[in-house]
This record gives structure tokens, C-alpha cells and sequence, in this order.
């Protein structure tokens, strides 16, 4: 398959980390984009992009350019990729996808009546060892799939200004770090019918610890917990009849797995290593070129009715635990 041609929005840490996968991996980026043209020409002149433009309206009219990578903080998701698709172009938004529900149906109904590719960039969802999942739990090695246990726990600095406690940039645990096990239950069992959530803060007013129980029916459940303050084990567990799955640490990064039987023996091992170049973002890239070869506008493992719904979902817990962003 030959490969589109990527612009870069925005040049901060995730940028870099998304566009060292795709060099890596013989992508074609062509062009980026930045507030500040210096930032643009460094970050080009990092990658050996040929071009760099000085603001986002002209990365996006850049004529060598087939698919745009959003990475602005959180409440310019659906601003800038409202940006691109306007300008005729596919877009990959970094996870979250936006700030709220609104945003995220506003920027799939934008995408539909373009007839192009809006995808959230859950780059977990692309990775080889997730796919392996996916087939056992398709296969029934399990049983009846009954129970998700996930957590993403990291000990990040306390700073006020920092990003992760900056309420004017989506800031805390939720969105950052809580969407990985969130969209981990939904991908095992889709939209929860109940949500029970509890939060702790911190002086800022950013979300420290957030724990969540969701329900489904036939007394299926999962739990989740992220925090800001606190390292946790970062792993995942699914629990069926005949069998559960173990995630290691970090389960939502190239990792290894081991499935069990009810006795405890192990059925199969699992190991990403040799599997993967760099840290696997290209995966969800080659995705997304996939279908827009294919002439579709959305995909299986990820659709965008699904990435709206997780929005939503993540809405009600904001609204459980008393968490808004200013200019909502």
C-alpha cells in the first residue's frame, strides 16, 4: 500500500512521539505545523520534514498533505479538526477525541457530510497484542466473558502549571489516563447500562484519583481507576467462566499477556517484543490509511460511533463527581 501523506498539527511530546513511529516505519510525513514558525522549522528540521508552516491554517491548505495528526491539548481538539476536515482533509485526533460528547458528535457529523475519515488516535486499540486479545475473546477461549479490571496510575508532578493539573487545558486524571481503561470496557463490552464513580482532587481542582463500576446486563462488570498522585501496577485482567487474561504492566503499551485456565495453567503466552518498532503508534496510522484505500470513512476496531459514546460516558462521570472545564 502506498502511503498517504501525514501532516503533523502541533509540535508538543506527543507529537514527537507519533511522528518518530511513523519515520521509523517508513510513513511519509510531509509537512507540520505550529503556532510559532520556529517551532515548526526545529521540529521539521528534527524529522527532516520538508515542510513547515507557521500556523495551522497553512499546514492544512498544504497541498502535499492527505491526513493531518491533531496533538493540541484537549479543549482544541474540535477546533482544529474542524480546521482540517473544512480544509478537505482526513483527520487522526489525539485521544480524547474532544472535551465532551458535543464536541466529538459535532466533529463525526462534520467528517460525515465531508465523506471523509475522522478517527481517534486510542493508539492501544491498533497494537498486536490487543488484536490477539480481541481473537481469543471472539473464539470463546474464555466462556462467558463476565468481568474487566484496569488501571492507569501514575505518580505526575503535583505543579499547578503543569499540563496534567491545568483545568484550562482538560487536565487530571480522567481524561488523560482514565480513558485508556475506559475505552478498554468498552471494547470488551461495549456501552455500560450503569456508571457508579467516586473521585478524589487536588487543591487546583484537577482530578486526582477517579474509580469507576460500571454495569452491564446479565450481571457483567467492570472497574477502573486512574490517578495523577499515585503509581499503580498499570495491568488489566479479563475474567470469564473458563478462563481470564493477564495484561502486564503497561498493559495499554506493547506488552505481554498470559491466558489462563480455570486450574491456573497457562493455555497461552504472549510477548509483543520483536513484533514492534518504537513504541507501536504507527499501528493506528496504518489503520487509517487502510480504510481511506479502501474508500471507507470509518472502521471496525475502533468506529467513531464508539469513540463518541466513550465521550459520553466520560461526561457522566464528570457529572457524578462534579468535574467541568472552563468555557464548557
Amino acid at each position: 500500500m502506498t502511503h498517504l501523506r501525514w501532516g503533523i498539527l502541533a509540535t508538543g511530546g506527543i507529537a514527537h512521539a507519533f511522528t518518530s513511529d511513523l519515520m521509523a516505519n517508513d510513513f511519509s510525513v510531509q509537512a507540520v505545523g505550529s503556532r510559532s514558525a520556529d517551532k515548526a522549522k526545529a521540529f521539521a528540521d528534527e524529522f527532516g520534514i520538508p515542510h513547515a508552516h507557521g500556523s495551522y491554517e497553512e499546514l492544512v491548505a498544504d497541498p502535499e498533505v492527505d491526513i493531518v495528526y491533531v496533538a493540541t491539548p484537549h479543549p482544541m481538539h474540535a477546533e482544529d479538526a474542524a480546521l482540517v476536515l473544512n480544509a478537505g482533509k482526513h483527520v487522526l485526533v489525539e485521544k480524547p477525541f474532544a472535551l465532551n460528547r458535543r464536541e466529538a458528535q459535532g466533529i463525526a457529523e462534520l467528517a460525515a457530510s465531508k465523506g471523509l475519515l475522522a478517527m481517534e488516535a486510542m493508539w492501544t486499540r491498533y497494537l498486536p497484542h490487543m488484536s490477539r486479545i480481541r481473537e481469543i475473546l471472539a473464539s470463546g477461549a474464555l466462556g462467558e466473558v463476565r468481568t474487566v479490571m484496569a488501571d492507569h496510575c501514575q505518580d505526575l508532578p503535583d505543579d499547578p502549571g503543569h499540563r496534567i493539573n491545568a483545568l484550562e487545558l482538560g487536565g487530571g486524571s480522567l481524561l488523560d489516563l482514565g480513558i485508556y481503561p475506559i475505552s478498554l470496557t468498552w471494547d470488551v463490552f461495549g456501552e455500560p447500562l450503569t456508571i457508579q464513580s467516586h473521585a478524589t482532587f487536588k487543591e487546583a481542582g484537577a482530578d486526582a484519583t477517579v474509580a469507576t463500576i460500571f454495569g452491564y446486563d446479565a450481571g457483567r462488570m467492570a472497574t477502573t481507576i486512574s490517578a495523577s498522585d499515585t503509581r499503580g501496577p498499570v495491568t488489566a485482567s479479563i475474567l470469564g467462566t473458563d478462563g481470564r487474561i493477564d495484561i502486564d504492566p503497561w498493559w495499554f503499551t506493547p506488552t505481554s499477556f498470559r491466558v489462563y485456565d480455570t486450574d491456573g495453567a497457562v493455555t497461552e503466552e504472549y510477548t509483543s517484543e520483536g513484533r514492534v518498532t518504537g513504541r507501536g503508534m504507527h499501528f493506528q496510522a496504518l489503520e487509517a490509511e487502510r480504510l481511506i484505500a479502501e474508500g471507507r470513512t470509518d472502521g471496525d476496531i475502533l468506529p467513531l460511533a464508539q469513540t463518541v459514546g466513550i465521550m459520553g460516558t466520560l461526561d457522566e462521570i464528570r457529572d457524578q463527581i462534579g468535574l467541568s472545564y472552563p468555557g464548557e
